[in-house]
């Protein structure tokens, strides 16, 4: 009866899954003035170095991210929020090794966010909302494609992590590896990093200095990223450019 009702608040989590970063707002709002932990990091470290190593580390998790979508077929792995949907059964690729990379992708790139603003006790706070979020939509997610799959899925979960790979498990994907479709599904995600880094940098000066402001440098991060997205999405919307058959 437990894992049933965890089950059912996974199914409602997943539709509101892309709302996880708001319901830290607050939290991060608090952790920014806590000034004594910024002191004590940035005695070490330049605090410019260290949000470009945070922002490398996000874009490792969106890596981890293409590595899926640049394999699957169309039906999978998408980012529908009304209901479960797999028209095929993902074990080749990156699903070789672990049964739930676009999360583990996806903790990655919040991770490194979080890091930004080094205060110890965020980061155990996003750690924790994130299993308790994450645990219940992955098992519904296995649930449903237990139901669907049935013996195949229990075969492949018995040799397959769910969230920490084992790439000594990989197995060559299917398909071929598709740049166009990262490009038609990914651009969303890879604005929200750029978005999401030059808000705290902004934040960081408001802080500091009482202006909201950022320099030529983050300005310039900031527009190329929104001329990209602009673009991707553009090229998604009007035309066939980023068309991949069955993807």
């Amino acid at each position: 009866m437990l894992v049933q009702e965890m089950r059912k608040q996974g199914e409602f989590l997943f539709r509101w899954r892309s709302f996880l970063p708001l319901a830290l707002l607050p939290i991060i709002t608090v952790a920014l003035y806590d000034a004594r932990y910024y002191h004590h990091i940035y005695q070490y470290i330049s605090r410019d170095l260290y949000i470009v190593f945070c922002i490398l580390l996000a874009f490792c998790g969106l890596f981890i991210r293409c590595l899926v979508i640049g394999f699957v077929p169309a039906g999978t792995s998408g980012r529908n929020t009304r209901e479960q949907r797999a028209s095929a059964l993902n074990t080749k690729g990156i699903y070789s090794a672990v049964r739930h990379p676009l999360y583990l992708g996806n903790f990655i790139i919040f991770l490194a966010i979080v890091l930004t603003i080094p205060v110890w006790w965020l980061v155990i706070i996003f750690i924790l909302l994130f299993y308790l979020y994450y645990e219940r939509i992955m098992i519904a997610e296995e649930s449903f494609l237990l139901e669907k799959y049935g013996e195949n899925y229990r075969r492949w979960t018995r040799r397959t992590p769910a969230f920490i790979p084992s790439f000594s498990k990989w197995e060559k994907p299917e398909l071929s590896f598709s740049t166009r479709n990262i490009l038609k599904r990914e651009y969303p995600g890879f604005f929200a990093i750029v978005v999401s880094f030059t808000t705290i940098v902004a934040l960081f000066n408001f802080r500091d200095t009482g202006r909201l402001e950022l320099s030529p440098g983050w300005l310039f991060f900031f527009f190329s990223g929104l001329a990209i997205y602009l673009l991707l999405r553009f090229l998604k919307k009007k035309t066939r450019l980023l068309h991949v058959p069955d993807r």
